[in-house]
């Protein structure tokens, strides 16, 4: 970066602010319009002031009024890096995981807690039991009859999550399947497809139509000994292995297998297949906790969210996922704890996240109607730092993918639209696909937003011509995998994201009349708010809980 004077980051810093108050295109910022984006010097100048050019040492010491000017500024990059290295080295101390229900996690926990309390504020652990599942070896699944083979572990079969474990023989038995292209299989979604199942075999079941976890009961009530669903080949992207899971309430008592398309068309076609399954795997209830504070200030009836899941899975320490959104989250608490702010702020780290949403879900279905009312929005912020980044900012409009938040959730993604424009960086829109923890606040009605940089998604020419990197290479290759470590994040997009989360929660802790205008123009054109939500799923079809396929 070229050397900037301290008096050209204040002339950029006075004209920003200009350009915020007076500039006809931007005089309300949050259109998220790229037409309205400044010049680009401009976005140089906001750059380097918000990437802490010429910091004071003393600047952010204190903060009594947060601002969308200098929160970003206060928001480095280098203040957060010293969470990722503890949240590391609680992994290296605890078998190499932050996993809910295990050590690593009650010693993030215990590390957000402390942290927090160490900055003034009042900490509430939110303990709830959850349905815990490890995998404690690989799968096993051998053809005893006609001809014995074995299958390979994770290219022809792997488990679905929350299986139960088991060691099971018996017949294959093809339950009302629906083969070939274009298939419109629904095969397990009704007990009647299983009439003439006989008890003691193993369902074979296609997928399609409704959820694992009801496929896998019928199946269980049918009398099966074990299940194996294999995927539903209606197209080319529908016939590998996926990450699927039957959900934490699962209630079937069997073991039960995810297979390729491929190999569950073979096993329908050979008579008299006998097959064994082997499930080397723990599934048991657990209790672990959220853990929760709120700004000193503000008012308790106007409260603004702020969440990231503390969690990571059993393979490795979670550093991009989702350290980089805890950590994230403890420096803008750090920096806001006596900041006097009109609405009342509240953090959440979420426990359970990788075993489906658990702790925020719960956390939401708990809470009343007259606090769920007070909770005007809701920001999310899981992967913010992936290696090969892309800058996602959730599609709370549907302007990109079609399914809109519920109303208010346009203009949070126009706030962050906004900084990104002013800041002189590309981004796009990341689906609302459930994946993360705002699912249960949207089908509550409650407006949210975040950012995402990227999972195992692969990353295209196109957006390698906008965000640098590799196209052709997943966004975090160390998605969900032990070589997710203290080396596994960009530094540029950790500041970058960082300084989004600091810019719009400022804006949002003193003011959400953008979403109150939005909210207000919704009810007017519905009876009751919910009601925009039961419209939108009959368009929308939910497929994920957290990250997994549930059906």
């Amino acid at each position: 970066m070229k050397s900037i004077q301290p008096v050209t980051l204040l002339a950029g810093a006075i004209a920003t602010g200009a350009l915020l108050i007076g500039n006809s295109a931007l005089a309300n910022p949050f259109h998220g319009n790229s037409n309205n984006a400044p010049p680009p010097a401009l976005s140089y100048f906001l750059d380097a002031y918000w990437s802490g050019a010429y910091m004071h040492k003393n600047e952010c010491r204190v903060i009594r009024w947060a601002t969308p000017m200098r929160m970003p500024r206060c928001m480095q990059a280098e203040n957060i890096v010293p969470y990722l290295e503890e949240f590391q080295r609680l992994s290296d101390e605890n078998d190499g995981n932050r996993a809910s229900g295990l050590p690593g996690y009650d010693a993030s926990v215990a590390f957000v807690a402390e942290s927090l309390e160490d900055m003034g504020y009042n900490v509430t652990l939110d303990a709830f039991d959850f349905t815990a599942f490890y995998e404690l070896g690989d799968g096993q699944l051998n053809s005893l009859a006609p001809t014995p083979t074995s299958y390979i572990w994770n290219e022809d079969f792997t488990y679905l999550s929350q299986t139960e474990p088991g060691n099971v023989s018996g017949t294959v038995q093809a339950v009302d399947l629906d083969l070939g292209d274009g298939n419109a299989s629904t095969s397990g979604c009704e007990i009647e497809d299983f009439d003439a199942f006989q008890s003691g075999n193993i369902a074979l079941v296609q997928r399609g139509a409704c959820a694992f976890q009801q496929k896998a009961e019928n199946a269980a009530t049918a009398g099966a000994v074990g299940v194996i669903i294999f995927n539903q080949g209606s197209n080319e992207d529908n016939k590998g292995l996926i990450n699927a899971t039957l959900g934490e309430e699962y209630s079937g008592g069997i073991p039960v297998f995810f297979a390729t398309y491929d190999n569950g068309v073979t096993w329908a076609e050979t008579d008299g297949l006998v097959l064994s399954m082997l499930a080397d795997v723990l599934r048991e209830t657990r209790s672990v906790d959220n853990v929760i504070a709120e700004s000193r200030w503000g008012n308790p009836n106007n409260v603004v969210m702020l969440g990231a899941h503390l969690d990571s899975v059993a393979e490795g320490a979670g550093i991009n996922d989702n350290a980089s959104g805890s950590a994230a989250l403890l420096e803008m608490a750090n920096l806001m704890k006596k900041a006097r702010t009109q609405n009342k702020v509240r953090f959440a780290w979420w426990g359970a996240e990788e075993a489906g949403l658990v702790g925020s879900t719960q956390y939401v279905q708990n809470l009343g109607e007259t606090e769920l009312e007070r909770i005007k929005a809701y920001l999310n912020f899981d992967m913010i730092a992936s290696p090969n980044f892309v800058y996602g900012i959730y599609d709370g409009d549907g302007s990109e993918f079609g399914l809109e938040g519920p109303a208010g959730s346009a203009a949070i993604e126009a706030m962050f639209e906004t900084y990104f424009e002013l800041r002189g960086e590309s981004y796009v829109g990341s689906e609302i696909s459930f994946r993360s923890d705002y699912a249960e606040f949207f089908v509550e009605d409650i407006p949210f937003g975040g950012l995402f940089t990227g999972a195992e998604g692969i990353k295209t020419e196109e957006e390698a011509l906008e965000f640098g990197g590799e196209a052709g290479v997943a966004y975090d290759e160390c998605y969900h995998a032990a070589c997710d470590t203290i080396d596994n994040f960009d530094m540029r997009a950790l500041e970058v994201n960082a300084d989004a989360i600091a810019f719009v929660t400022s804006i949002l802790a003193q003011t959400t009349h953008m979403i109150d205008e939005q909210r207000e123009a919704a009810e007017a054109e519905t009876e009751l708010s919910i009601q925009s939500f039961m419209n939108k799923a009959v368009q929308y079809d939910i497929t994920h809980w957290g990250k997994h396929w549930i059906k």
